[in-house]
C-alpha cells in the first residue's frame, strides 16, 4: 500500500518547485499565468474556511468512507479526521480517485453525487461529460465534468478551502501511488488497446507489451502539474481560461474533437433528489440526468427490474425531475433492456454530524477513449454521443431519528438493481446482499454514532472508519 497522506494543506514552496521542475513547457506557461487568471476562475461570493480552522469531534465517530480503491478511501478519511465534513471528504475522495483509479474516475470524466443532511431535503448533483462537437475526430471524447461537479458540491455543502482538498491528490500524483488490485485489473482488461497510445503507454506501460501490475509504483508528474495549475488558478481555468486552451489543444491532437465552447458549456446540474417514504423510512435517490437513481428507486419500492425501468424511462424521452418523481410515485416499471453500459466506480461517506454523500463516477468507457490529453496527463473520457449513458446510482435512507444507510454501486447494467436491493435490505435491517454483477459500497447505521462500512467481498475496496476516544 502506498504511503498514506496525512497532510491536508497546500504544498509548500519546496514541493511546488519540485513539481514545477518536471512540468511540460505548455503547463509551465499555464501555471505562470495562473495568478493573473485566478481572480476570474472562482465563483464570486464564496466563503471558504481552511481545514486548519476546524476540529474533529472530541469523542464518538468521526465518520466513514467506503470506496473501490483503498488509497482514495484513506484520503477521504484523513479529511474527516482533520475536521472536514462529509462533503469535504467526498470531494477529496473523488479527486484522489482521479489519480489512483484513472480507469474509471479520470478528471476527463464525470458522475453524480447524492447529498443528505439531517432535517433537509436531499440534493442530487449530476456532472456529466458533453460530447465534443469539432469535426474530424477519430476518437471522439467527452468534456471533463468532474472538477466543476465536485467544486459545486463542496461550495454548497463543504466547510474547508477547496485547495486543501486538491492537495492530497496532487501529492499522490507527484510522489506516486501503489497500483491497487482495482487499477491493475482494469489495466489488464484493456492493455492491448491502451498501450497502442504512446502517451498512455508512457504512464501505464511496463516494458514493451505489459501494463503495470498490482504493487507497482506509479508517479504521474504531468497529472500533478495539471492539479497544481488548478490549485493556483482555480477550477474555472479548466473551462474558460488558459488551462482550457491547453486541454482542448491536447484533446484535438489525441483525436478527441473538443473545443472551447464545449468546455464552457460543461455545467453541473443540482436538483432535489428523488424521494419515497414507506415503512417509516425516508429514502432519497439520485435524480435525472443520473437516471440510475430512478431505476434503483423503483427496484426499492416495487421489486421490479431497475434496468427495465431505466430502459422505459430513456425510451420515453422524459428528462425532468417532475416526470421521474411521477413515474416513481405511480410505481410504473418497464420490461425493456439496455445495451452494454460503461464501467463506473462508486464511494460513500458519512460524518459525525449525520451528513451523508454517495457518488458514482464514470468515463463512459473503461479508460475513456484510451488516450491522454497530452501534457495534462488526464485520460480523456469517451464521447457520450458514441456510448450509452452509464447507470449512475445511489441512495440514502433515514428514519425519523437518524441515518439508516448510504449506498452506491458500480457494475454497469446491474448497478441500479444492486442499489435497490441493498436499500430494501437496509430498510429491513437485513444484511446487504452481494449478488450478480453489481458491486455495492455502503455504510449501514444504527444511530448516527453506530455506523459501519460495507464493501463487496468480491472486490478490493476499503471501508475506513475511526472513532475518536476523548479518554485517551
Amino acid at each position: 500500500m502506498a504511503h498514506r497522506q496525512h497532510q491536508i494543506s497546500t504544498p509548500d514552496a519546496t514541493q511546488t518547485r519540485r513539481i514545477a521542475s518536471r512540468l511540460p513547457a505548455s503547463l509551465m506557461a499555464s501555471v505562470a499565468s495562473g495568478l493573473l487568471l485566478g481572480a476570474c476562475s472562482w465563483i464570486p461570493g464564496s466563503h471558504l474556511v481552511g481545514i486548519s480552522e476546524t476540529a474533529a469531534p472530541a469523542g464518538g465517530s468521526i465518520g466513514t468512507v467506503v470506496a473501490d480503491e483503498p488509497q482514495a478511501a484513506l484520503v477521504g478519511h484523513d479529511v474527516l479526521a482533520r475536521g472536514g465534513n462529509a462533503a469535504d471528504a467526498a470531494t477529496a475522495t473523488a479527486l484522489a480517485l482521479g489519480v489512483t483509479l484513472p480507469s474509471r474516475a479520470s478528471y476527463g470524466g464525470g458522475g453524480a453525487c447524492l447529498i443528505s443532511r439531517p432535517g433537509e431535503a436531499a440534493q442530487s448533483i449530476s456532472f456529466l461529460p458533453l460530447p465534443g462537437t469539432s469535426k474530424g475526430a477519430d476518437r471522439p471524447a467527452g468534456t471533463p465534468a468532474s472538477f466543476r461537479g465536485v467544486y459545486l458540491m463542496q461550495l454548497h455543502f463543504g466547510t474547508v478551502e477547496f485547495n486543501d482538498l486538491i492537495a492530497p491528490a496532487l501529492n499522490l500524483a507527484s510522489t506516486g501511488i501503489t497500483v491497487s488490485r482495482a487499477l491493475a485489473t482494469d489495466l489488464a482488461a484493456v492493455h492491448t488497446a491502451l498501450l497502442a497510445d504512446e502517451n498512455a503507454r508512457a504512464i501505464f506501460g511496463r516494458g514493451e507489451a505489459n501494463t503495470l501490475a498490482a504493487g507497482d509504483s506509479l508517479a504521474q508528474p504531468r497529472l500533478a502539474g495539471f492539479l497544481e495549475r488548478i490549485r493556483v488558478a482555480g477550477v474555472g481555468d479548466l473551462y474558460n481560461g488558459a488551462l482550457a486552451d491547453v486541454y482542448v489543444t491536447a484533446a484535438q491532437k489525441a483525436g478527441g474533437g473538443l473545443n472551447d465552447n464545449n468546455m464552457r458549456q460543461t455545467l453541473p446540474v443540482q436538483t432535489d433528489a428523488l424521494t419515497t417514504h414507506q415503512g417509516g423510512i425516508n429514502a432519497a435517490f439520485l435524480a435525472p440526468p443520473a437516471d440510475g437513481g430512478l431505476g434503483a428507486a423503483i427496484r426499492y419500492t416495487t421489486g421490479a427490474s431497475a434496468q427495465g425501468a431505466v430502459a422505459a424511462w430513456r425510451a420515453s424521452g422524459n428528462t425532468t425531475l417532475a416526470a421521474a418523481q411521477a413515474a416513481l410515485d405511480s410505481g410504473r416499471s418497464g420490461n425493456g433492456s439496455l445495451p452494454s453500459l460503461p464501467a463506473s466506480t462508486s464511494f460513500v461517506v458519512t460524518d459525525h454530524s449525520g451528513m451523508a454523500v454517495a457518488c458514482a463516477l464514470s468515463e463512459n468507457n473503461l479508460f475513456g477513449t484510451g488516450r491522454i490529453a497530452g501534457s495534462t496527463g488526464v485520460v480523456l473520457s469517451a464521447s457520450p454521443a458514441r456510448t450509452p449513458q452509464p447507470l449512475l446510482s445511489a441512495a440514502i435512507l433515514r428514519d425519523q431519528r437518524s441515518l439508516r444507510a448510504v449506498i452506491a454501486a458500480s457494475g454497469q447494467n446491474e448497478a441500479a438493481d444492486a442499489v435497490g436491493d441493498a436499500a430494501r435490505a437496509a430498510a429491513h435491517d437485513a444484511p446487504i446482499p452481494h449478488e450478480g454483477a453489481g458491486r455495492i459500497n455502503a455504510i449501514v447505521c444504527h444511530g448516527d454514532d453506530s455506523c459501519r462500512g460495507v464493501t463487496d467481498p468480491r472486490a478490493a475496496g476499503l471501508a475506513a472508519g475511526t472513532t475518536n476516544d476523548s479518554t485517551h
